[in-house]
């Protein structure tokens, strides 16, 4: 999987991470890494970039649920602990919590959509189709 790094200005700054190929077993700890990097640095507004995913597994969804928690400053899940992690993601606030404000998807395909929708995270994430709306959301 490709990860691309970029910055706007809307209303705040907002951190754009692309995303290109498959985020998977072998990819999404790369995403979780790459996040916690500019998260560290100081930015905690992050929009990702989904146009170019092509794929998306359990694996990945762990990173979504794990880039969220750290920007919210919760706990993180045992990221060795496989599908448990992916399992607890109900227990960790997803479930009747209002949409991230902090991140937000951007153009995902009908694919990740499915999936997305598939494991209740589009009433989780707010999802954008206009780059600049999804900017000027934060």
């Amino acid at each position: 999987m490709e990860i691309t790094v970029s910055q706007e200005q809307g209303r705040v700054p907002v951190t754009i991470i692309g995303l290109a190929g498959h985020l998977d077993g072998q990819s999404y700890q790369s995403l979780i890494q790459k996040a916690r990097e500019v998260f560290e640095a100081g930015s905690k507004h992050l929009l990702l970039d989904l146009a170019e995913l092509k794929y998306i597994s359990s694996a990945g969804l762990v990173s979504l649920n794990t880039i969220a928690l750290m920007i919210r400053g919760e706990a993180l899940p045992d990221l060795e602990q496989g599908w448990s992690t992916l399992k607890s993601m109900d227990r960790s606030g997803r479930g009747g919590d209002a949409p991230q404000i902090n991140l937000k998807l951007l153009n995902p395909q009908p694919e990740i959509v499915n999936v997305l929708e598939m494991v209740g995270f589009s009433a989780f994430f707010d999802v954008y189709t206009d780059k600049k709306t999804a900017v000027d959301s934060f």
